[in-house]
């Protein structure tokens, strides 16, 4: 007979399990489908979407290396064509090389490097009208003076000062190679304008760039570390709800092994006509409860941390879920409690409910604030139940830091007592959490929790 209430037990216990997995794995689907609709609903707009998704830093230096090259491609063109008489063929290729180093350099820099410094060369060594040089800007148009500012700004923000430097050094000495290669244009006023007017802007440009890049390099160390702390947060808290549901376990459990301890202790002295071999039999009993209790000591002071302080108040239970809605209607929730559980409880099931109503009550304010919440809590012959909704909130509300595992830790609390949670959005855009648990929870789920 006993083997076969722990078969039955058991069966039970994996069914729940079961049942809580395909519920959690519904809340799950179902909040998906719900954030999924808030966001088409809160962006209407693909040009919005666009948008937000160049929040991406990366991105966004692509798409805007990509519009300048696309805005200063037809510009350099015709110039060079119609001003310094170079042609059409040899502009359109090195043109389109020299305003494509920027992107190029995001994933190949040395390639970039290369593809701008013979452009750059090249562009004026192709100039075959001198008299219309001699008086254009000359070696550099002023678009390809751009494209070296961009070129020298987009390869110094993504690779470092040192990639800057080698490029600023490099293009202000090939552009006066060019001026003593053509014997027509001698050094002029002209030129040596342009030569300092590219210097003066290039090295400027350089300097802001490293300036850029060094604020840059801060803000992604503060952004690891936010997300690092913000790691260490969530591990650290869901550690703390284990422990704490180990800890009110243990609670439960050692009141009934100290029972069973002092029954078994006193039985020969309550019952003196007890055998000798049944009250040795009872004292055995006796050892193994106060050997079992050492045990969960010693489990329990392995889970306690420094910081924690004992709890010195009863735990609570289904009675004072009532003191627990009032508490939260006092805090400005409007809150409606309705339902009655009669009959005995398990220590553990009622532990469990509360807390499970104290975090539901706790999210609710939290994340839906100013909304509708009833509680309903019911019980059949074999399980209680209680259902937290809230309705649909007028906003969103801003968001929260830390936290992000309530649902798990109420989930975690009705398995170990062979129970289920599911939580999820309601089809009128509120929130539900309706949890069942059993009123007298298996013996080995509570052996297997405290563990």
């Amino acid at each position: 007979m006993r083997r076969t209430a722990e078969r039955r037990s058991a069966r039970k216990a994996a069914k729940g399990e079961r049942d809580a997995a395909r519920e959690t794995a519904a809340a799950e689907k179902s909040a998906k489908k719900a954030a999924k609709a808030q966001k088409l609903r809160s962006n209407p707009s693909r040009i919005i979407a666009m948008f937000r998704r160049l929040r991406d830093r990366q991105t966004a230096q692509v798409v805007v290396l990509s519009i300048i090259a696309i805005s200063l491609y037809p510009v350099l063109v015709p110039v060079h064509t119609q001003l310094y008489g170079t042609y059409l063929p040899a502009v359109m290729v090195l043109g389109g090389a020299a305003v494509a180093a920027p992107i190029v350099s995001r994933h190949r820099p040395r390639t970039a490097i290369a593809l701008f410094l013979v452009a750059a060369v090249l562009l004026p060594l192709m100039a075959v009208l001198p008299e219309t040089a001699s008086s254009s800007p000359w070696p550099w148009s002023v678009p390809m003076i751009i494209a070296f500012v961009v070129f020298l700004m987009a390869i110094t923000l993504q690779h470092g000062w040192r990639y800057g430097l080698f490029v600023l050094v490099a293009g202000l000495s090939l552009v006066m190679l060019p001026a003593g290669v053509i014997p027509d244009i001698s050094m002029s006023g002209g030129v040596i304008a342009d030569l300092i007017v590219t210097a003066s802007v290039a090295s400027a440009a350089f300097l802001i760039a490293v300036l850029v890049a060094g604020q840059l390099r801060i803000s992604d160390e503060l952004v690891k570390e936010r997300a690092q702390s913000a790691q260490e947060l969530a591990r650290r808290e869901l550690v703390e709800e284990r422990t704490l549901i180990a800890r009110e376990l243990h609670d439960v459990v050692a009141h009934s092994m100290s029972l069973i301890q002092v029954q078994a202790s006193t039985a020969r002295y309550r019952l003196p006509d007890l055998p000798d071999d049944v009250a040795s039999e009872f004292d055995g009993i006796a050892a193994t409860a106060r050997t079992s209790l050492g045990e969960m000591r010693r489990i329990l002071g392995v889970l306690r941390t420094e910081d924690h302080t004992a709890e010195l108040a009863p735990q609570r239970g289904i009675d004072h879920i009532g003191a627990l809605v009032e508490t939260t209607r006092r805090a400005g929730a409007d809150v409606v409690l309705s339902g009655r559980i009669e009959g005995d409880v398990d220590a553990a099931a009622q532990i469990a409910m509360y807390r499970i109503t104290q975090e539901a009550l706790s999210n609710a304010v939290r994340h839906a604030p100013g909304t509708a919440i009833t509680v309903f809590i019911d019980g059949t012959s074999e399980d209680v139940a209680v259902l937290i909704t809230n309705t649909a909130p007028a906003e969103q509300a801003p968001p929260t830091a830390g936290g992000g595992h309530g649902l798990r830790g109420m989930t975690e609390r009705a398995e170990l007592l062979g129970g289920s949670v599911h939580a999820g959005p309601d089809a009128a855009g509120g929130w539900t959490v309706s949890a069942r648990l059993p009123r007298h929870p298996a013996p080995g789920a509570d052996q297997e929790g405290t563990v």
